[in-house]
């Protein structure tokens, strides 16, 4: 508990990987919303099904590479907190 509260353990990343899956949610709900509206749609509704289709297909891989890079973030943190408790203890690249 003294970790979490002294910001030496980090939650975000899995905060990430729930925001991950709420994106790639959203990103079906909403081309599956595209499709039905361009489907119904008189004048101009292909272009709303491509769209839609486009979302469900790039949408997931888009929000799974920006949370990637998030990511990697924390693990740069991780990495170099080792190499500094590491140089610390006198211990350079183990």
């Amino acid at each position: 508990m003294g970790e979490f509260l002294s910001f030496r353990k980090m939650i975000t990343p899995a905060i990430i990987q729930v925001i991950f899956w709420i994106g790639v949610l959203l990103c079906v709900i909403g081309g599956l919303i595209q499709i039905v509206a361009g489907a119904s749609a008189y004048y101009g509704g292909g272009s709303m099904v491509l769209s839609g289709v486009l979302l469900i297909l790039l949408g997931p891989l888009a929000v799974r590479i920006y949370c990637e890079l998030l990511i990697v973030m924390f693990r740069i943190l991780e990495e170099l907190s080792c190499i500094r408790r590491d140089l610390a203890r006198g211990k350079p690249g183990e």
